[in-house]
């Protein structure tokens, strides 16, 4: 059984009262595109992590470029695939919709992603895995505890524009299915986890997960376990091109490679499109030699990830497709790839510096940890009742995420990942340096 577009492109809007599918001006899903844009948890994104934590070079990607360079490509793809599909879409679906679906998606992948980037969830995780927090986890389930430990931040962007952000445990941002759909690129819980942890969904948002789901008609492979909304490879492709050419040229700029060294590579993702090589024989900086590659290199990684989907779109429509775009399109762009992320692997991650400030990064989270989730368990075990000043000035900290002292838990916990989750690695620093007395 395939999926349908009439249901995959539905104009429903979670959490709010069925829409028409006509709008004038704006469509229902440039208004996603907008609230996304507008929203504080987007806004924050700008002093996050996306590679390289606090650097100092304003040239760096953070988490906020990242989303907004990886929504560009994410529409050409949209757009490009809508124009091959034209004839299958509903009648009110024009392909610059699609374009706008995926760029709103990609807008929003990150927007879950705690301080410091990947080294804040292993953070987070570690934090929950400790031996001396374990009396902290004991009345808990064990999916409860897997969220925890196995923190993700897929699964927290999908909480933060379905409950945390705007309407507050109403709907969220209140995003069309649509977009929500191709947001979750990991359409199931912690249970159904691959083996590196990922997923998009928390328990206390199955019950989302699973009525969207439902609503767009996406093929059900399991409980709690869901094939990908067909826009979702774009918006995953999107990304894909993005951070494997971009966490190269950021290393470029923190001299942590040269030009020279990632020269073939670039070349090789561009195939056979001309480009003016007359730039290399000038005393252009790097910086502007690795632009003039990078538009011919994301062009013809675009035409191979379109020209995939299309090949495998009857898998992708059934629900039966695992692979990635990226990596089943042009053999060029595949071993370009490969090539980049185990340069960035090799040269980059290790990088002294990045590695010093991932340490404190451990440390600055694990200090923050410490503090609130004590406070919301004194909180939750004591019942709101003669609390210590210290735990009565935390929970004041957290403002609207301090949860009830009835409140199971897990939900105190998850209240607590909210705050700590949406700070920015400046106020993360500031923040564990002032509770810990060494302002």
């Amino acid at each position: 059984m395939s999926m349908q577009w009439d249901r995959l492109l539905t104009s429903q809007r979670y959490g709010h009262q069925a829409l028409s599918a006509q709008e004038l001006g704006r469509s229902h899903f440039h208004k996603d595109h907008d609230r996304i844009v507008f929203s504080s948890a987007f806004r924050r994104l700008g002093r996050k992590t996306q590679v390289h934590p606090l650097a100092s070079n304003d040239h760096i990607h953070t988490r906020l470029t990242h989303s907004i360079e990886v929504g560009s490509v994410g529409r050409s793809l949209g757009i490009r695939v809508g124009e091959l599909l034209h004839n299958d879409l509903p009648d009110w679906i024009t392909p610059h919709d699609i374009g706008v679906i995926v760029q709103a998606a990609c807008l929003a992948h990150d927007i879950g992603n705690p301080p410091f980037g990947h080294a804040g969830e292993y953070a987070i995780r570690d934090w929950f895995r400790r031996d001396s927090n374990q009396f902290l986890l004991a009345s808990l389930s064990e999916r409860e505890r897997l969220d925890l430990q196995t923190f993700e931040g897929n699964a927290q962007g999908f909480r933060v524009v379905t409950r945390i952000e705007n309407h507050l445990f109403d709907g969220g941002l209140r995003l069309t299915f649509p977009t929500l759909g191709t947001l979750l690129k990991y359409p199931w819980g912690v249970e159904n986890a691959c083996k590196r942890g990922k997923f998009s969904s928390f328990q206390m948002e199955l019950e989302i997960l699973n009525k969207l789901a439902k609503e767009l008609g996406l093929v059900k492979l399991d409980d709690n376990l869901w094939c990908r909304h067909p826009l979702a490879y774009l918006m995953e492709a999107a990304d894909d091109i993005c951070y494997a050419i971009l966490d190269l040229e950021d290393a470029i700029e923190l001299n942590i490679l040269s030009f020279e060294q990632i020269k073939p590579i670039l070349l090789e993702m561009c195939g056979d499109l001309a480009f003016d090589a007359e730039i290399f024989n000038t005393e252009a900086s790097a910086r502007r030699k690795i632009s003039a590659l990078r538009g011919m290199a994301m062009e013809n990684m675009i035409d191979s990830s379109v020209d995939a989907f299309i090949q495998h779109y009857p898998k992708i429509m059934a629900g039966e497709y695992k692979g990635e775009l990226v990596s089943d399109g042009d053999p060029g762009v595949c071993s370009g790839i490969h090539k980049a992320k185990t340069l960035a692997r090799e040269r980059v991650f290790p990088d002294t510096r990045k590695t010093e400030l991932e340490v404190g990064a451990y440390r600055t989270l694990g200090a923050l940890l410490d503090a609130f989730c004590h406070a919301v368990y004194d909180n939750h075990q004591n019942k709101g009742k003669n609390l210590s000043y210290e735990t009565e000035k935390i929970l004041s900290l957290m403002g609207i995420h301090a949860p009830a002292h009835d409140k199971p838990l897990y939900h105190s916990y998850m209240r607590a990942l909210d705050f700590i989750g949406g700070m920015t690695d400046n106020y993360a620093s500031y923040l564990a340096r002032q509770i810990g007395g060494l302002a």
